[in-house]
């Protein structure tokens, strides 16, 4: 009876439209109600939560992101790879996927990323490009799914601090999956071309422009260098090497572009502490739901189920893959972890899948999710960014439901990515050399 009061509290919660992080804990407390638990055990499991060493990365890849945003940055980014390939047919497009690849690498957000680039490159999908607007804000938000896998990424921290894997191999093993889903959508992008009989947008440019577009956007590609290569290097640990990309962020902002000024510095950190805020506060919900579902028997009563209904580790991982993909389509990446991973990861250890295997392919599942509806944050940022902009070609304006039915191929190409993450391990563990 507990575990319908947990989860379908925390549903009816949901329909409901109240935050995430408040629908887990209200959830939490009605079951504790209905169990007669002491309440007193909340706040020692919110702290128990949030108190990690690892979770202390998450604020400063939050701040590091917002001040290379902030810096400048995108716009070099976009302009050395529109130099690079702008000038194919649906180049501008194609420019989209590969600058969220590297901004996601500096942001390891997905709402950043679109938030960052879709004011710089939707205009340009449309007015440049010819694409519809619908497709260009779908395209804009699936691309900057791909943030979350691509390192350094918030959703592999807490991953990391859930299940005790390294931090750095989650790193690595995301980087050749978010190259896959990249290429998925460039096949889609290439379709559409063919389908609407799209022209190449711009002249070829010449190498010199190409080299000085580089030197511009340089020090935007050093980022994940840095983070990627002091870690491995052994030069410092993940948490570390995410207060040397605020530290860098700074000094590139500041002293380097200049189009960040210290006066820019509060107003960053204020949305700094708004963002990591809301993601503890999930983190902390979250915990105490765990909890309830530890103590009273809920977890370790799906784990057996789990290991009843699947006979082997394939039909697992297709069970896994469909409980990601609905759970995706209402809750946040950070939160679906909380949730399953403590279930699901015993299971996984006992059917013989790598632990970085299956948190690499966990975390494509809720990159997706980042873009299916009713609640794909990704969308609602594309929405509120495209409808802003004045002065485009087609000037429809975007709704939930029109951009639901443009995004539907673009997660259709990032399934069958997902597909192959699952059931082939080697782009998750060949970097790492198993």
């Amino acid at each position: 009876m507990i575990n319908i009061i947990l989860f379908g509290s925390f549903f009816v919660l949901l329909f409901l439209n109240i935050p995430i992080g408040v629908s887990l804990g209200m959830s939490s407390v009605f079951a504790m109600l209905f169990a007669g638990d002491r309440f007193s055990i909340i706040p020692t499991n919110v702290y128990g939560g949030m108190a990690k060493f690892l979770l202390l990365a998450i604020p400063f890849f939050v701040l590091s992101g917002n001040i290379m945003a902030k810096a400048g940055i995108s716009t070099r980014l976009v302009g050395f790879i529109d130099d690079c390939i702008g000038h194919r047919r649906g180049g501008i497009a194609i420019v989209c996927v590969i600058v969220a690849l590297f901004f996601g690498a500096i942001s390891g957000s997905g709402p950043a990323t679109v938030a960052a680039l879709g004011i710089i490159l939707i205009p340009a999908m449309i007015n440049r490009g010819g694409f519809s607007t619908n497709f260009s804000a779908a395209m804009m938000a699936t691309a900057s799914s791909i943030a979350i896998v691509i390192p350094p990424s918030i959703a592999f921290v807490v991953y990391a601090s859930i299940t005790g894997v390294s931090v750095g191999d989650m790193f690595m093993g995301g980087i050749i999956p978010g190259i896959l889903m990249g290429l998925a959508l460039i096949v889609v992008i290439m379709i559409e071309v063919r389908r609407k009989g799209l022209a190449g947008s711009r002249e070829k440019a010449s190498w010199g422009e190409r080299a000085k577009s580089f030197g511009k956007a340089f020090w935007g590609f050093l980022v994940p260098v840095i983070i990627l290569g002091g870690i491995y290097g052994g030069i410092f640990t993940p948490t570390e090497a995410a207060a040397v990309s605020v530290i860098y962020a700074m000094i590139v902002g500041l002293f380097i572009y200049r189009e960040m000024k210290w006066k820019d510095v509060p107003g960053i950190l204020v949305d700094s502490c708004k963002t990591t805020g809301s993601i503890m506060i999930i983190i902390g919900a979250a915990a105490v739901f765990s909890y309830v579902c530890t103590v009273h028997g809920i977890s370790q009563a799906a784990q057996a189920l789990l290991l009843q209904i699947s006979g082997n580790k394939f039909v697992f991982l297709l069970i896994v893959n469909l409980i990601f993909l609905i759970a995706g389509c209402f809750v946040d990446a950070n939160s679906a972890m909380y949730i399953f991973i403590p279930i699901m990861y015993p299971v996984a250890c006992q059917l013989g899948i790598d632990p970085i295997h299956f948190g690499v392919l966990s975390t494509v599942n809720l990159a997706i999710g980042q873009v299916t509806p009713p609640v794909g944050v990704n969308l609602f940022v594309a929405i509120g960014v495209t409808n802003k902009i004045e002065g485009l070609r087609d000037q429809t304006k975007v709704s939930i439901t029109s951009i639901s039915k443009a995004v539907w191929p673009m997660i259709a190409a990032c399934v069958i990515a997902l597909l192959i993450v699952t059931y082939v391990e080697f782009p998750s563990t060949i970097l790492l050399g198993r």
